[in-house]
């Protein structure tokens, strides 16, 4: 996205919603609506009146990984973010150097063959670039097997700096997250569903909204410039594919929450435009020029200008429609990232009402 929009400091959500004061749960963020350039401005526990009987949400069941682990290259603390794991048994990982407030910083990645030391006597050995396009996440091989449980005994969940401190891992899981049958999940959450609770997705159901669960484990996030988005694991279940099927047939619309929800659904349509139950790697990049073929609208966090997100976003609203949004966003002082206010993005077009009528 081309755009002068710079998000200040002081508009990063440092802390959960429900840590901001008494009384407050994970929904007592905002919610931005957006139809075309018209945009109006809501509490998240209005999303129910938001939304109509008919509408389905897609949304990502993968659980968040305590995938941040400290080790050791000779006398040196690095911090190593466990993103992927291959289907050989590698995982590809990224090597961060500790700032001394808690977080980390970007480190060069490799060389090849350098040993990192990690709790339990552990081994991780750097083999080759995952990629081409850059050198920041490299294919390692752990000498203990069972890393899931590795990272369940000594691992927390990745922290960036605009964040005020560690949280517990339960504070990153989703109301929808389920564990996998191999350990498996994101290392970072699929944060915006975090604002759901149980209690919401009650009155959604209440109303007539329907959810179809995909899974998509998600890879670190904290990509350089102009970076493209890594393969992900994915599956979209055959009753998930039927539910999306039977509401593109009738009058329901299609809400992705989280654009890995939109990565994983847009992946699963075949030539025809019917969404098949499929599962293994998927390297879609959804921009503009791509479009999309099955998301009618999107729920979905606040990212930053520069993120790789943001030409999703342009692919199902437009570049206008989302530049204003954001600018309304910022105006509003709207809260960013993970622990952030959410965005609503509604179609226009037909089986939709007119976008005043959406955005009230």
């Amino acid at each position: 996205m081309t755009t002068t929009v710079r998000v200040p400091e002081e508009r990063s959500a440092r802390v959960p919603a429900e840590q901001r004061g008494p009384g407050r749960d994970r929904d007592s963020v905002r919610l931005l609506v957006s139809c075309g350039t018209e945009v109006s401005h809501h509490a998240f526990v209005e999303l129910p009146r938001r939304l109509r009987a008919g509408d389905l949400l897609i949304v990502n069941t993968s659980p968040t990984l305590a995938a941040a682990v400290d080790g050791w290259i000779g006398h040196a603390r690095v911090v190593v973010h466990f993103s992927t794991r291959g289907d050989d048994g590698r995982w590809a990982v990224e090597l961060r150097d500790p700032d001394g407030r808690g977080t980390t910083r970007a480190r060069a990645g490799g060389p090849a063959g350098t040993e990192v030391r990690l709790a339990g006597d552990v081994r991780l050995v750097l083999e080759e670039p995952l990629t081409p396009y850059g050198s920041r996440l490299w294919w390692g091989r752990v000498s203990e097997p069972d890393v899931p449980g590795l990272l369940r005994r000594h691992g927390r969940p990745i922290r960036y700096s605009y964040t005020q401190r560690d949280q517990p891992l339960s504070v990153y899981q989703t109301v929808f997250a389920l564990p996998s049958a191999d350990g498996g999940g994101s290392a970072e959450m699929p944060s915006a569903a975090r604002p759901f609770t149980a209690r919401l997705v009650a009155e959604l159901v209440s109303r007539g909204v329907q959810f179809a669960p995909i899974t998509l484990h998600t890879g670190v996030a904290s990509a350089e410039a102009h970076e493209p988005p890594y393969p992900e694991r994915y599956e979209v279940p055959e009753a998930s594919a039927r539910l999306i099927n039977a509401a593109r047939a009738g009058e329901g619309r299609i809400l992705a929450v989280g654009t890995t929800a939109v990565r994983a659904v847009e992946s699963a349509v075949d030539a025809g435009g019917v969404v098949r139950a499929r599962k293994g790697w998927t390297d879609l990049v959804v921009t503009p020029e791509r479009g999309v073929r099955v998301v009618d609208g999107l729920l979905t966090g606040l990212h930053e200008p520069e993120a790789s997100h943001l030409l999703m976003l342009e692919a199902i609203a437009g570049r206008a429609a989302i530049e204003h949004s954001y600018g309304e966003a910022l105006s509003g002082l709207y809260l960013w990232h993970e622990f952030g206010d959410v965005h609503l993005i509604l179609p226009e077009g037909p089986h939709t009402e007119s976008c005043s009528s959406n955005c009230r």
